[in-house]
């Protein structure tokens, strides 16, 4: 098996993710929110690579596994790590 491939999968399942967010109404960075509606068809194509080669590189039961494994860990990640660099919404209370 070439080493490129798991990386590749591994790339397009984190890139699936980050489209994802950024098609999402949640999404806390501003310049990610421009994709829009074009993140969440983008993001379900990279998935959809992402496991055609996690199934590639290990087979049908891992590469399943692995997908959603990199591709959970990504979706969790992502927001949180947006919620540590984004300035906090002030809700015009004091304290």
């Amino acid at each position: 098996m070439p080493p490129f491939i798991p990386i590749a999968a591994f790339a397009a399942a984190v890139s699936s993710a980050a489209a994802l967010y950024a098609g999402s109404r949640h999404c806390r960075w501003a310049s990610w929110r421009r994709l829009g509606r074009a993140g969440r068809w983008i993001g379900l194509a990279l998935a959809a690579v992402s496991l055609a080669l996690w199934i590639a590189a290990l087979g049908a039961g891992a590469g399943l596994c692995a997908m959603l494994g990199t591709w959970m860990l990504a979706l969790t990640g992502l927001p949180y790590l947006a919620g540590l660099s984004a300035a906090p919404a002030g809700n015009g209370e004091d304290g």
